[in-house]
This record gives C-alpha cells, sequence and structure tokens, in this order.
C-alpha cells in the first residue's frame, strides 16, 4: 500500500473501531451468562473470530483460534469449565506463543487438557473438566504477574463456574494491570462477586447475569490518530468519536504520553478531540514505561524518532511474543529511516534518530497489524509503502479507507 499525505493541516473526524479488548472479555462473560447484548461490536478479525467460536463450540471438534492470543487464551479456559471436548489450534505463529502457565493452572483446578505438538505450546486437546461437585472452598491457584495479563483474565473469568469459587495469587511484578482491572470491571457488571486483598484475588462460586453492555472504542487504535497528528503539518487537529473519559482500557495512557510530542487531549461528550501544539524544548530524555500498555510501544517508538525526540522505554518484555518479535521489527524497520531503538541493557530501550527521512521506503509487517498502523503516519512527512497492509483488519480492518477519507493518497503499490 503505497501512502502520501497531499499537505495542509490534518482535520475532520476518524471513526474508530471499537475495543477488541473489551469486545471479546464481554463476549466470553455473555456466553457464560447466557444471555444480554452487547452493542457496538467491532468488525476487527479477533472479535468477529471470537463470536464465530463460541457459535460454533457446541457442535465443533476442531476450533482454531488463527493468530489471535485473546481467542486462544480465554477459549482455552472457557472450552475447559463448559466441558468442551476437542482439538484448539492456531496459525504456525501461535504455535510458538507459549501457553504452558494457562494450561498447568487449569490443570490444577480441574481440566484435563493436552499438548498434541510441543510441551507448553498449542495446539492443544481439551478432554472435559472434573472438579467435585461438593466442594465449597474456593480453588488455590498462584501465577506470576509478570507474564500475559491474559492468562490470568482467563482464569479470573471462569472463576465463577468453578463449584467452590477461584482464589488467585499473583506473584512478583504485576504487569499489565489495567488489563487485569478491566477483566474484573467486566466481571461485576455481569454480576460476578469479586474482592481483592492485595494481590490475592478471589472470586466467588455463582452464575453470571446476562447483561447488556456497549462496548467503548479503542483507545489502541486512536494512538495512530495521536500520531499522524503529530507529524502533521501546523494547524492539525482531528476528533475521534466513542472514547470516554473514565475508560476501562489502560491504552487511554496515550493521551498522557503524547504531550511531549505535541498532541493535546480534550475530552468531549462523545469522544475526543486532539489538537497540535507547539512542542516545547526538550531538556532531558524521559522515560515512559510500556508494562501497562505494551500495545502502545510501536507507536510511541516510532513517533519519537521521527521527531528526533528521543525517549527511553522500559516494560517492553511482553513485545518479544507479540504476533512477531516487535523489538527485533521496530529495530529493523526503524533503521530504514535513520531511526534506532537501541537496547541500552536492563530492560531499557531508548527511541532516537539520527537524520531522520521519509522517502519512499517500504516497512515490512511481520504479520503484525500493529507494525503497519505504527509506520503508517510517517506517510505526513513522504511517500511510503506498507507491506502486506491486509494485516489491519486484525484490530481495525476500515484503517485504510479511514485514510483516505481524511485526504490520504491510499494506493495498491505495483
Amino acid at each position: 500500500m503505497q501512502l502520501s499525505w497531499p499537505g495542509g493541516p490534518l482535520r475532520g473526524t476518524a471513526q474508530l473501531p471499537a475495543s477488541k479488548s473489551e469486545a471479546n472479555r464481554a463476549l466470553i462473560l455473555q456466553a457464560l451468562a447466557g444471555g444480554g447484548t452487547l452493542s457496538n461490536l467491532s468488525d476487527a478479525n479477533d472479535t468477529q473470530l471470537m463470536m464465530r467460536l463460541l457459535a460454533a463450540a457446541p457442535g465443533t471438534v476442531e476450533l482454531s483460534a488463527e493468530d489471535a492470543g485473546t481467542v486462544m487464551r480465554f477459549l482455552t479456559a472457557y472450552l475447559a469449565v463448559t466441558n468442551w471436548r476437542g482439538r484448539l489450534t492456531g496459525t504456525a505463529r501461535m504455535q510458538e506463543r507459549p501457553i504452558k502457565v494457562l494450561v498447568d493452572a487449569l490443570r490444577q483446578a480441574g481440566a484435563s487438557i493436552n499438548y498434541l505438538n510441543n510441551d507448553g505450546y498449542p495446539p492443544l486437546e481439551i478432554a472435559g473438566f472434573t472438579v467435585a461437585a461438593e466442594t465449597t472452598e474456593p480453588i488455590e491457584l498462584s501465577v506470576r504477574g509478570d507474564i500475559s495479563s491474559q492468562y490470568i483474565s482467563a482464569l479470573l473469568m471462569v472463576g465463577p463456574r468453578l463449584p467452590g469459587g477461584l482464589r488467585l495469587t499473583l506473584t512478583g511484578h504485576i504487569g499489565s494491570r489495567p488489563y487485569i482491572n478491566m477483566t474484573v470491571a467486566l466481571m461485576q457488571r455481569f454480576g460476578a462477586d469479586y474482592s481483592a486483598e492485595g494481590d490475592v484475588l478471589t472470586v466467588r462460586p455463582g452464575a453470571y447475569q446476562p447483561t447488556d453492555y456497549t462496548i467503548e472504542s479503542d483507545w489502541s487504535a486512536a494512538s495512530y490518530w495521536y500520531s499522524f497528528v503529530a507529524l502533521a503539518p501546523a494547524g492539525s487537529e482531528i476528533t475521534l468519536p466513542g472514547l470516554r473519559r473514565e475508560s476501562l482500557q489502560g491504552d487511554q495512557a496515550i493521551a498522557g504520553m503524547m504531550k511531549q510530542f505535541g498532541v493535546e487531549t480534550t475530552f468531549l461528550s462523545d469522544g475526543v478531540h486532539l489538537r497540535q501544539i507547539p512542542l516545547a524544548p526538550q531538556t532531558e530524555i524521559q522515560t515512559l514505561d510500556f508494562t501497562d500498555c505494551p500495545d502502545l510501544a510501536q507507536t510511541v517508538a516510532v513517533v519519537a524518532a521521527a521527531l528526533a525526540r528521543p525517549v527511553d522505554m522500559t516494560g517492553l518484555e511482553s513485545l518479544r511474543i507479540k504476533e512477531t518479535d516487535r523489538i527485533a521489527a521496530l529495530q529493523t524497520e526503524l533503521a530504514k529511516f535513520g531511526g534506532d531503538l537501541r537496547d541500552l541493557g536492563e530492560g531499557r530501550f531508548r527511541a532516537e534518530s539520527s537524520g531522520f527521512a521519509v522517502n519512499n521506503q517500504s516497512v515490512a509487517t511481520y504479520h503484525d497489524h500493529r507494525m503497519a498502523m505504527a509506520f503508517a503516519p510517517l506517510a505526513m512527512r513522504g511517500l511510503l509503502a506498507i507491506e502486506s497492509p491486509t494485516v489491519v483488519r486484525k484490530s481495525y480492518p476500515q484503517f485504510w479507507k479511514e485514510l483516505a477519507k481524511s485526504g490520504f493518497a491510499v494506493s495498491e503499490a505495483e
């Protein structure tokens, strides 16, 4: 896909997809509750895939989560506690993404799950769930807090279905806590009885209640429009409907992060308004921690390099096991423009540049939707090509159409 900006300020309104993080949790809870209406469900592939697999599960013995991490992890727990029997698989990349921590915990709780190829990785054979019906004490599980929050969310959501409920102890440093908070908040909307004492999370047994819920627009998707405004000509602004000031999404952190890159956020009754403001002089290199919002890392790394405003980044550990090794991918693609994500050691990276220039480079996307969308805003600075542009279907299928509607020249490269 070739992109270019004709010049002049960026203005208008851009439509965002609904949050797939919220949607996929709500879909699992809706299935466990046996009803309720969910509004503003996204056309993102991850959400549509979850809907299809939940509908197909009762009469199907093999399901594929494709490349969707939340689908694989949430379904593993859901299918186990609902006594589904069959094979759960995914793409070749999904079969390289670990799931052992979740499987070990579910086995402890009473699930029968076997690995069909490599120990600790999909595909999985799920063969029912056994726990004494007279059990009144919660199942006690302990998992590391620095693993994917999707494991923790998967366990919490099925907690009410266990005869004695669940007491989950998180050990060590806890990453992506906003995603855990999102899960718990949605569980409570559907009637779960939850409490926490420090890092001990307790879910009491009981049925979820059918509930109507409207999914918020996606702050992760909004982050790319922050980059467009930051890199656009002076006077640029854009409105993003459907975002909330009181959001369950940790990626709302982008509003604060982008202030240092010249983007001001104003909350509206239904959404936000972004406006470019003059960059303040950079007197020192700031450190941004992405532990709670790893999906923002690519966005920030690219805009920091493009604006030659270096920033130190921590909390990037989970980026190695996403759709691709996102750290390696960023390093390779930024280098094409004169940028870098330099490893400073001890978990710290510096996004920086020297002579950054956009002149018709081609960006590889590594089967990763966020690589495509994080680099697309560079088209504000020159002609740009994005390889395998259809990867955006995973979370923002209308992304290229929204760019065209906003004034970009968007065409398939020959």
